[in-house]
């Protein structure tokens, strides 16, 4: 059933964008097992808009919708990602038109690479390591938006913790430093990754930018 939302948004300048209440997407990311990330991309059909390329995915916001419940719809619908598989961390307007209209990433974790369904708009779904994500031919409208939305990796030490078993059990996951980057937390391999540490200050960093101090709460919520 096709919602409100499918349809141009018509700017005074006469560029189009899908989706006649904005649009939305999901970076999902997930595990791999030297610490770092992967990123569930799409390459599109070739008959869509940029076809050939890959991107993330996404679509139009219906009237009734918020931004995540827009881009989680699309990921079921595009890639078979369940809503409930995931969780979300995130959202950033990563594009917008002089008509009003927005595109809004949601940036979510999954505990492992899900498997997907994909469906005609897909000629393929994979999980590409966020270091690779760049190689390849992206949609314009994505390439543009990731270096805002790539995550670098760092790496928690649990030494001297009173329950290690609890943060543990949050990693990996996506982390948010608001206005700036954003971070993909693991508790071990990555030896690349950057060092952080748990502790009672507000979120810093060293003159090198290097070592970061996360409270508890950052890293339960």
């Amino acid at each position: 059933m096709r919602g409100d939302g499918d349809g141009w948004a018509e700017s005074p300048d006469g560029t189009r964008q899908w989706g006649r209440f904005g649009a939305a997407g999901l970076l999902l990311r997930a595990p791999l097992a030297d610490g770092g990330s992967a990123v569930l991309l799409q390459h599109r059909s070739a008959w869509s808009h940029q076809g050939g390329t890959w991107a993330l995915p996404g679509g139009a916001r219906d009237s009734h919708e918020s931004s995540v419940r827009a881009a989680v719809r699309e990921a079921e619908e595009e890639a078979g990602i369940v809503a409930g598989s995931i969780r979300v961390r995130a959202q950033r307007v990563t594009a917008t038109a002089a008509s009003g209209w927005t595109y809004t990433t949601v940036i979510a974790d999954a505990v492992t690479r899900l498997r997907t369904r994909g469906n005609p708009e897909s000629t393929e779904l994979a999980w590409v390591p966020e270091t690779e994500v760049d190689a390849r031919p992206l949609h314009p409208g994505f390439a543009a938006a990731w270096p805002l939305l790539r995550a670098t990796p760092a790496r928690v030490s649990l030494d001297g913790l009173a329950d290690p078993e609890t943060v543990a059990a949050a990693l990996p996951r996506t982390l948010e430093i608001p206005g700036a980057e954003f971070l993909w937390l693991c508790s071990d391999g990555n030896g690349d990754a950057r060092a952080a540490r748990i502790g009672e200050a507000e979120l810093t960093t060293d003159m090198a930018g290097n070592v970061l101090y996360l409270t508890l709460a950052q890293v339960l919520s």
